[in-house]
């Protein structure tokens, strides 16, 4: 397989430490709209990493949609298939987003509802700066944030295509395209020797 060229790990700034680049997996969304490449953030969000890493190999994101876009928000898979059917999921994780990296444009983060411990596959990619969904405090769940764990290195072309999809309402769901932008596959690439 191939390794994302290293000259564009520098696409989206991102603030708080400092990030081990070289030692971060690398995966490819391959979407209906194309591919988008990302660097995820073992070491800042180790918990979310495994998780998604499960999902991904295990095949859960084939044929999963872009279900909620908003343009000048963020565009949020993962969970649904093409028929809208929810797909099953493994035990919700441990909210990470005290980690010290923020929800800037470009960034890959987990989704969740309320309760700040209740993410498992779903995630999204933030279209713009959305630093109100960083990390405050841990009283509450609109405090606690939405845990970052990655980024897009290469498509983010890609990304803002999908954000400007039409969309309109599906049952209970608004947001939705009103043209399947499906997720096909993840590809994991091979760790740099």
């Amino acid at each position: 397989m191939r390794r994302l060229a290293l000259a564009l790990l520098t696409v989206v700034p991102l603030s708080g430490p400092a990030l081990a680049q070289s030692n971060d997996t690398e995966v490819v969304l391959h979407t209906s709209e194309g591919a988008i490449g990302l660097e995820l953030f073992e070491e800042q969000a180790p918990t979310s990493v495994e998780n998604f890493l499960a999902y991904a190999e295990s095949g859960h994101y084939d044929g999963t949609l872009f279900h909620r876009v908003i343009d000048g928000f963020m565009i949020q898979g993962g969970g649904f298939d093409t028929d809208f059917a929810q797909k099953p999921t493994r035990a919700p994780i441990e909210n990470e987003a005290d980690n010290g990296l923020s929800n800037r444009r470009g960034t890959l983060a987990m989704a969740r509802t309320g309760d700040p411990h209740s993410a498992t596959a779903q995630f999204f990619i933030n279209v713009a700066d959305n630093t109100s969904l960083d990390h405050v405090s841990k009283s509450s769940g609109r405090t606690w944030g939405y845990a970052v764990f990655g980024r897009v290195v290469e498509g983010m072309e890609v990304v803002d295509a999908i954000k400007r999809v039409p969309t309109g309402n599906r049952g209970r769901f608004g947001d939705v395209p009103e043209t399947p932008v499906v997720i096909e596959r993840v590809e994991v690439l091979d760790a740099a020797p």
